[in-house]
């Protein structure tokens, strides 16, 4: 039988923030969601894409040599980058020592990624860390999330899941015997969550109360937009969600960043979502409006 593969964008070593203890987190490209303020555009697509770096780029020209379909052109001084032609081999990337151009994703199999994570198993064990799948969305690559944490259990290394929810629930049940901790996004309420993130909310809470009458070790993950989906009714959501969960180990606050602004600008998008920092009395009221409406514990 053919091994399961996937398109990895990036395997995360000594990660501190995606589950307990020093992790690897594997992110596979390729998302049913399209939030306006994604930190990583490039993980929406499922298929490999080049970020044209275009200030980086100092017109050696190596790239159109080296492209086989003749996407790269230069006029007049500009690099003209035809991306309907890509298909993603990367050839170019390669061949671009300035690093303007960057390849997001490679197709990996199941024991290339295995190889990779167990290099730092001593890690895991010695701080009670682990490997988290992530994306994009790992729900999407189903069978590949399957055989990749099958082999991770039998290696007794700790497992978590980052998602947003929104697969077929015969797709969750599936993983549940080989997943220690869920990672929940919740993006928006019911009212938002269409617009913001392109999907309607109902099915990924319905996934989300079953997972929960499962026992399932949850930690709900709430990315927070100032002026968009931060004001008191939308934590009051938060907090009566929380309350209706038994198995919610905590609240994780995430608050905006427009890291995805520069790399949606590489591959020439301009759907980013541009919004201010939050300032730290703002991200303080959160937290507080929580804790004095919930009694999950809350982090930010």
């Amino acid at each position: 039988m053919e091994e399961e593969s996937a398109v990895i964008f990036d395997i995360e070593k000594f990660a501190m923030h995606d589950g307990p203890g020093i992790r690897t987190v594997v992110f596979m490209k390729g998302c049913p969601l399209h939030c306006l303020w994604c930190h990583n555009p490039e993980s929406q697509s499922f298929r490999p894409e080049i970020l044209l770096k275009a200030g980086e780029c100092t017109g050696c020209a190596q790239c159109v040599t080296a492209c086989p379909r003749k996407c790269h052109r230069f006029e007049d001084g500009r690099h003209i980058f035809d991306r309907n032609r890509c298909t993603g081999c990367g050839k170019c990337a390669e061949a671009c020592f300035s690093g303007a151009l960057e390849l997001a994703g490679k197709n990996m199999t199941v024991s290339q990624v295995l190889e990779d994570v167990l290099k730092d198993k001593i890690f895991y064990d010695n701080s009670g860390g682990g490997v988290t799948l992530s994306g994009g969305e790992p729900l999407a690559h189903s069978e590949f999330s399957l055989a990749l944490l099958r082999e991770l259990k039998k290696h007794g290394i700790h497992t978590a899941i980052e998602t947003s929810g929104s697969a077929p629930w015969e797709i969750i049940s599936t993983l549940l015997s080989f997943v220690d901790l869920w990672l929940w996004d919740l993006k928006a309420s019911p009212d938002t969550h269409q617009k913001l993130v392109g999907v309607p909310l109902d099915g990924i809470l319905e996934n989300l109360h079953q997972l929960d009458r499962t026992g399932a070790q949850i930690i709900l993950r709430c990315p927070l937009v100032p002026g968009v989906n931060d004001d008191d009714s939308e934590l009051q959501r938060i907090a009566d969600l929380a309350d209706s969960l038994q198995n919610i180990q905590r609240i994780d606050l995430e608050p905006y960043h427009p890291l995805g602004e520069r790399k949606s600008e590489y591959l020439n998008r301009s759907s980013f979502f541009r919004s201010d920092f939050a300032q730290e009395e703002r991200k303080k009221h959160w937290v507080d409006f929580l804790q004095n409406h919930t009694s999950v514990p809350i982090h930010i």
